[in-house]
């Protein structure tokens, strides 16, 4: 595999050179991976300002950034509903500079590879965590380098590496997971050999990384990534194994008595009774989905066109049922909330938006090599598994995640936007 590329622009190299190293060490060094990230986005800006103001998908994160002010502006708590536009408007941003410096798909196969050979120190760090007993607190010059991790996992038993959560580093996995089955599709089409093995042991590490997460979100997008590519080569008997394996532990979690009983004999408790929350009987009412969802439903209906103001879902939460839950595992329904209808509609909008153009593009473009038309799947994939996580969890607070969803968005963004003459001669 080639492990570097020029960018077909030689004024923008330099940032499409920072852009990458900065992608490598994120995972490692957030302050200077995503400074050194949204640098590059602010010299494309520089260098690219007449076509970004007239990118469409620009047009529309503008005006979202008006309604989330006017919602702030009318917000009960003003203070912490501005300082909740730090998790979204410096990230417009970004958007509209890395879609502009983001334009090829040999880029965004450039991008995978970084995405899963950054992945490798992370997981490797997991297991040491649940198998070799490892804690530590790493810290230098503040926040330069800032690295905790706690012996058995986050919560303990459930694999979280560097990360906050076992949730979030479920969904940090599925990217890589994602991307090394793509890569590695590519490899074995190409026949790689040396590219092929190295990328299956990733792959498999990924997965097995995933499993310890106890992560049923986790699962649940890997699943999603593994019929999507099944479906794309047309291996039909891997897509009937996968829906066997999956009907399975839905039966052993689900069914009645009498058939759960029989499936249960081979399918392993750890997965069955994750699903069915008989792993965790006695889990209050307040922390189930459910409660959260109709809580927040019930805050968008009474203030549906500005909601309550960021960052108010905590706070609400908590009077209500004595609790403290930092959001309601539903990004639609938090922004909401929060936000009014108007907001969250256009938010979606504009991400679906670039979702459907890149399927588009992916359909459409016959010109594409096949090894093209894989990475721009792969990205098509990633981005719908976001949005499926997204509906049970909420990505946007841990700077890590959210860094890599909008650079992601930028990605695919910038190359439906680069072809999109093609598409619509």
């Amino acid at each position: 595999m080639k492990l570097a590329i020029d960018h077909p622009n030689p004024r923008l190299q330099t940032p499409w050179n920072v852009t990458q190293i900065g992608l490598l060490i994120f995972p490692l060094s957030p302050l200077v991976g995503g400074v050194s990230i949204f640098l590059a986005a602010l010299r494309t800006y520089q260098l690219q300002y007449r076509n970004i103001i007239h990118c469409p998908f620009n047009w529309g994160f503008a005006l979202l950034s008006v309604l989330l002010i006017i919602s702030c502006s009318v917000a009960d708590d003003k203070t912490q509903a501005f300082l909740g536009l730090f998790n979204l408007l410096p990230f417009f941003i970004g958007f509209a500079g890395l879609s502009n410096l983001i334009q090829t798909t040999a880029q965004l196969r450039q991008i995978a590879k970084i995405f899963v050979i950054g992945s490798v120190p992370v997981v490797i760090i997991g297991l040491g965590q649940m198998f070799w007993g490892w804690t530590f607190r790493l810290q230098v010059l503040w926040i330069f380098l800032d690295l905790e991790l706690v012996s058995g996992g986050v919560p303990p038993g459930r694999m979280a590496s560097i990360f906050m959560h076992a949730n979030l580093f479920a969904a940090y996995l599925a990217i890589a997971f994602t991307f090394g089955l793509g890569l590695l599709l590519e490899q074995w089409q190409s026949r790689s050999k040396i590219s092929t093995i190295l990328l299956t042991v990733l792959v498999i590490t990924s997965f097995i990384a995933l499993i310890l997460t106890d992560s049923r979100n986790g699962w649940a997008i890997a699943i999603v990534a593994c019929l999507a590519y099944a479906l794309y080569q047309g291996w039909h008997l891997i897509i009937a194994s996968v829906v066997g394996v999956i009907t399975s532990v839905l039966l052993a979690a689900f069914a009645p008595s009498p058939i759960a009983e029989t499936f249960r004999r081979f399918v392993p408790a750890y997965f069955w009774a994750r699903l069915n929350d008989q792993m965790y009987p006695d889990r209050p009412v307040a922390l189930m989905r459910t409660t959260q969802w109709e809580f927040a439903w019930s805050l968008t209906q009474q203030r549906p066109w500005t909601g309550w103001g960021l960052r108010s879902f905590s706070g609400l939460y908590k009077a209500q049922m004595q609790i403290d839950l930092g959001h309601p595992h539903n990004l639609f329904l938090m922004l909401s909330a929060e936000s009014g209808l108007p907001s969250a509609l256009l938010f979606f909008g504009c991400l679906a938006w670039i979702w459907f153009g890149g399927v588009q593009l992916w359909q459409k473009s016959d010109y594409l090599d096949k090894k093209d038309r894989l990475i721009l799947f792969s990205f098509i994939v990633v981005i719908l598994q976001w949005v499926i996580f997204n509906t049970v969890d909420v990505t946007l607070f841990d700077f890590r995640l959210n860094t890599i969803s909008w650079f992601l968005f930028s990605a695919l963004g910038g190359v439906v936007q680069a072809n999109a003459s093609k598409v619509h001669p």
